[in-house]
């Protein structure tokens, strides 16, 4: 993946995470409850585009903070 691609995408996870008032820790337990095996800092980092995101963390993000793929990849 493109890395300026992976800074706006990680971006567009923080904007949505804060924007329904979650931590970092409240969304990266939600994920670990679906399955995804993510820390705190794991998402610290894909949040600024220094991870990559992998497709059932795509999936599982998008399901727990409500929206569509469309608004998570809009970048």
């Amino acid at each position: 993946m493109d890395s300026v691609y992976e800074k706006k995408l990680g971006k567009n996870i923080r904007d949505f995470r804060e924007k329904r008032k979650m931590t970092q820790e409240e969304l990266s337990t939600k994920l670990q409850l679906c399955g995804c095996d993510i820390t705190r800092s794991a998402l610290a980092k894909m949040e600024v585009g220094q991870r990559h995101i992998y497709p059932d963390e795509l999936k599982n993000i998008k399901q727990i903070l409500n929206i569509s793929f469309d608004e998570l990849m809009d970048v």
